[in-house]
């Protein structure tokens, strides 16, 4: 293979591999809805905790705890209680992920 395909090949591998990505980076079904009180960034002050960067682990069992009426709770009980298990999952994941 000579030096012009092996620099066509790198550019579509990495096409490729940014396609993925960008699929993967989506933001789940729900999880936008979340920034209304959960600050997106960490240098903005606000009584309920930053999810961004969190242990997705953590964030599951919040989630459901909330949803199950275990976790005292203003709106997240309503709120949980609209998520399956994929979801809260999916959305934990997410947070987990993202960094200021």
């Amino acid at each position: 293979m000579d030096k012009r395909h092996t620099v066509a090949l790198h550019v579509g591998a990495a096409v490729l591999f940014f396609s993925f990505a960008s699929v993967a980076a989506e933001i789940p079904p729900g999880a936008a809805a979340c920034s209304g009180c959960h600050a997106a960034k960490s240098t903005v002050v606000t009584p309920v905790p930053g999810l961004n960067g969190r242990d997705a682990a953590q964030i599951m069992v919040a989630m459901k705890e909330f949803r199950m009426g275990q976790r005292p709770a203003t709106v997240m009980d309503r709120i949980a209680k609209g998520f399956t298990d994929d979801e809260i999952n999916a959305i934990a994941a997410w947070y987990a992920a993202q960094k200021d």
